[in-house]
């Protein structure tokens, strides 16, 4: 129930993460919140990322994971301290929903879903009153800098104490997140970056016979690792994909920020492969020294180098004749190997975007300067991060820190 009654009412747009945990902090003052949403339900995309057993944080050293939002780490960082991967946690928990730490630092509830989280979440927002409107679309404002919204049968003309805005990035249509928001808000001449893929895959020109093999198999074990226009390099060790299109993972999501950023500026990008990530390149050469003069090359890549499977694949599929046939120089193709990108998958495939509002268009708690009252949060503004729990922790972080914000500032 609210802690105390402040007698406002809030308008928020978009019902996913950040939109959520802006109605419960809101609520949870005593605000009386209605929120908008255009879907027939709230919450897609949230449910969508429980398929991979929702991973909601990290658990890494603190300033490592704000490391990870890159060169809007500063801006973000007030709200990431003021609600951590600890907090994060704390709240699942008082949900009723127990989180543990995966081997890779990954934080998931144990149950390893998403649907009882939202579903334990929801009832909660319901106890403190608040109002969720489905199938609500917000068109823009009027002449009088009224919200409209399209509701069901009518348009409906709102005028609230409070907005906050959590429509999201511009990936992921089906789900409710499509961007389409962005140009209402650059015509009344808000600071807005154009929405670019961040976390998606690239392609690649496969052959018939490495498409029909080998599509959807993983590389299992690998790195790969790309030096940025900066010059720093960028390394990522885990489980790729071989897609049909091209190659996809959380590997390649790691590194998917600057290979973008290359294909923008030079029109291609090369990254490479290690494929033995635990040896080193003296220990392959020592490997292929001990081969036996009889031996063929596909017994020296099977047994000395250890590939098979997908990852012989990829090797054959980037390397030409005459580099097979100089078997002392194969250690360094393994440890090296490179590809070369000329394009990202589509926008609305990316499993998160780059773009939004800029930062210089708020305050440091996140409203709009030039519309008092109202602010914006979660991936609708301009920042990325990798995969990891650090997407929807940032959505969950500058949504309570907004929320909080608004409150003091309304009771001040």
């Amino acid at each position: 129930m609210p802690d105390s009654a402040i007698h406002l009412s809030a308008v928020v747009i978009g019902g996913g993460p950040a939109g959520l945990m802006v109605a419960e902090q809101l609520s949870k003052a005593g605000i009386t919140v209605d929120l908008y949403d255009a879907m027939p339900t709230v919450g897609r995309k949230f449910l969508r990322a429980g398929i991979g057993g929702l991973n909601l944080t990290h658990n890494e050293g603190w300033d490592d994971f704000v490391g990870r939002f890159g060169h809007k780490a500063a801006v973000l960082k007030p709200a990431l301290d003021a609600f951590n991967a600890i907090n994060l946690r704390s709240w699942a928990a008082d949900l009723g929903v127990d989180t543990f730490v995966g081997s890779s630092g990954r934080v998931f509830p144990v149950e390893k879903k998403a649907a009882p989280l939202l579903r334990r979440w929801l009832s909660r927002l319901r106890e403190n009153r608040v109002r969720i409107h489905s199938r609500h679309r917000w068109l823009g404002w009027n002449q009088q800098d009224e919200l409209l919204i399209q509701g069901p049968s009518s348009i409906l003309t709102i005028n609230a104490a409070l907005t906050f805005f959590a429509l999201g990035g511009g990936s992921w249509a089906a789900l409710g997140s499509n961007g389409h928001w962005l140009p209402k808000f650059a015509e009344r001449g808000i600071s807005c970056v154009k929405f670019r893929p961040s976390n998606c895959g690239f392609e690649y020109p496969w052959s018939a016979d490495m498409k029909s093999n080998f599509s959807g198999t993983p590389l299992k074990s690998i790195a790969v690792s790309i030096k940025d226009r900066n010059g720093a390099e960028w390394r990522q060790r885990g489980d790729a994909v071989i897609a049909d299109y091209g190659i996809e993972g959380g590997p390649v999501y790691a590194v998917s920020a600057p290979m973008r950023d290359a294909i923008e500026q030079k029109g291609e990008c090369t990254i490479h492969w290690d494929l033995d990530p635990d040896r080193s390149l003296e220990k392959l050469q020592q490997a292929i020294a001990k081969r036996r003069s009889k031996d063929s090359l596909a017994n020296v890549l099977r047994k000395q180098c250890g590939l098979s499977g997908s990852k012989l694949a990829l090797f054959k599929a980037l390397t030409s004749k005459e580099q097979m046939a100089d078997i002392d120089a194969l250690p360094a193709l393994i440890k090296h190997l490179p590809q070369t990108f000329g394009a990202t998958r589509a926008l609305d495939e990316a499993i998160s975007t780059d773009g939004g509002i800029c930062f210089t268009a708020l305050d440091d708690k996140l409203m709009l300067k030039q519309m008092p009252n109202t602010y914006c949060v979660g991936e609708m503004l301009d920042w990325e991060a990798p995969t990891g729990g650090y997407l929807l922790t940032a959505c969950f972080a500058t949504a309570a820190w907004a929320a909080k914000a608004a409150v003091a500032r309304k009771t001040v």
